[in-house]
């Protein structure tokens, strides 16, 4: 598979999600993905840039959203930076713990671990960057 390589940068607001969803839709027929890596990968970038907007950049419209999409040999890698403070992914609460059950949001990071093959985040000065990968 070749190389190929997206970009893509958003103001933080939701509004902008339809962008997401058809740049996602983009690079998968691209890169010829099929129907169920294709809603895998719709999910996790969706819940990464809402992450990005609603969390790390508090949906200060002046703030950035950055969306890398790499593709090396069999791995599909998609940074998504944004330009808060950062968090701590271990003070997440477990979503499928019982008394979060009933919760509406805290599912995102736990379907993302789900759904990618790999999810990390590297804490910069700048602003945190999720990094979700797929093997294709």
């Amino acid at each position: 598979m070749p190389e190929n390589n997206y970009h893509l940068e958003i103001e933080s607001d939701p509004n902008n999600l339809i962008t997401i969803e058809e740049f996602v839709n983009y690079f998968s027929m691209d890169l010829k993905l099929g129907e169920e890596k294709l809603s895998a990968l719709l999910l996790a970038v969706t819940e990464a840039v809402t992450n990005a907007i609603k969390h790390g950049n508090k949906s200060d419209k002046s703030k950035i959203v950055t969306i890398d999409v790499n593709v090396v040999n069999d791995v599909l890698q998609i940074k998504v930076k944004d330009q808060g403070e950062g968090f701590d992914p271990s003070k997440i609460p477990d979503p499928t713990e019982p008394d979060n059950l009933l919760k509406d949001s805290g599912r995102g990071l736990y379907l993302m671990k789900v759904y990618m093959s790999d999810l990390r985040y590297n804490i910069t000065p700048s602003g945190t960057e999720a990094i979700i990968e797929l093997k294709i």
